[in-house]
């Protein structure tokens, strides 16, 4: 399997979880086609630099509540069911994410 695969696990996920994450993803949509328009009306340079950075900070933001999610429900199910290797995964998802 390759780096940008996703694997074949999946993820029940609350209608309020679910939600919240959509959100997010929409308004980070929002912004980036914000800064499509910036970019299409010659905007100022630093002007759409300061909206980029934005839209990094809500993909860390988002990235943030996922993590703290997995942590609570996937990876304390894992190790409660003895599957130790979910240490290992989640290990290698951070150094993945954190590069």
């Amino acid at each position: 399997m390759t780096e940008n695969n996703c694997c074949c696990r999946t993820k029940e996920r609350s209608e309020k979880e679910f939600k919240d994450l959509m959100n997010r993803l929409k308004r980070i949509e929002g912004q980036v086609k914000g800064v499509q328009r910036m970019l299409e009306d010659n905007a100022y340079c630093p002007d759409i630099m300061v909206q980029v950075s934005a839209i990094n900070n809500a993909l860390n933001s988002f990235n943030k509540v996922l993590l703290a999610e997995h942590l609570k429900t996937c990876v304390v199910d894992d190790i409660k069911a003895g599957r130790e290797d979910t240490i290992e995964e989640l290990t290698e998802t951070l150094k993945k994410v954190m590069r």
